[in-house]
């Protein structure tokens, strides 16, 4: 149950990473846009909070880094992130 609700809130974390990613190539340039998108999205979402006031996107930056923040600890709780290391399965 978890799992899915990690994944529902990455969908969403992935959302608001390609709202801000659009205002990146609207109001940077190209190359901010690209690298964005090379970097997975840690340049964009750094970007986003240093342009939130200018561009107007505070409210989309608070719920992005908020389901990061939830997408983590559903991830951990959820056992998304336990590994089963020399054991076999019967």
């Amino acid at each position: 149950m978890l799992s899915i609700l990690a994944l529902v809130c990455s969908i969403a974390s992935f959302i608001c990473f390609i709202i801000v990613l659009i205002k990146q190539f609207q109001q940077g340039s190209v190359v901010h846009g690209i690298i964005g998108i090379i970097t997975c999205g840690i340049w964009t979402f750094i970007w986003g909070w240093m342009n939130a006031g200018r561009l107007n996107i505070k409210n989309i930056m608070m719920i992005w880094t908020l389901l990061v923040v939830v997408c983590i600890i559903l991830n951990v709780l959820g056992g998304g992130f336990y590994y089963h290391v020399g054991t076999t399965t019967p």
